[in-house]
């Protein structure tokens, strides 16, 4: 039998609240530099990513909890969970990502590719319709 590295909770998290690889890698990322005031430029440019997909990114992290933007201008955000539960969560997702990098990559990929498929499926032309 195959023990998975990825405990259920975290499982469930990841497919339900996670939409890439590239959310996890800014959250850990901003986790680590807590004191950082981080704008969307350092965040693109750390994470190899266009500077629009990082300001679209931090408003999804922000929506979603785990940042707060700061009130300055330009705007600004620092890792922030909104509550203990979700930083105690993302501290041990940030365990298992380190120790499970590709089983957890693999899963966020499999997500994404089941939704594709899905969406592909409903826009097939049916021979009997």
């Amino acid at each position: 039998m195959n023990v998975s590295p990825i405990p259920d909770d975290i499982r469930r998290y990841l497919i339900q609240c996670v939409p890439s690889v590239p959310y996890i890698e800014a959250v850990l990322l901003m986790r680590g530099g807590r004191q950082v005031a981080w704008q969307p430029a350092l965040l693109s440019q750390r994470l190899y990513l266009r500077e629009e997909e990082a300001v679209r990114l931090l408003a999804r992290l922000q929506a979603d909890g785990l940042v707060a933007a700061r009130a300055s201008e330009p705007l600004r955000y620092q890792y922030a969970p909104a509550s203990a539960e979700l930083e105690q969560l993302w501290d041990r997702l940030a365990v298992v990502y380190t120790h499970s990098l590709i089983e957890v990559s693999t899963l966020i990929h499999a997500k994404s590719a089941s939704k594709a498929k899905m969406l592909a499926d409903a826009f097939r032309w049916r021979k009997d319709k």
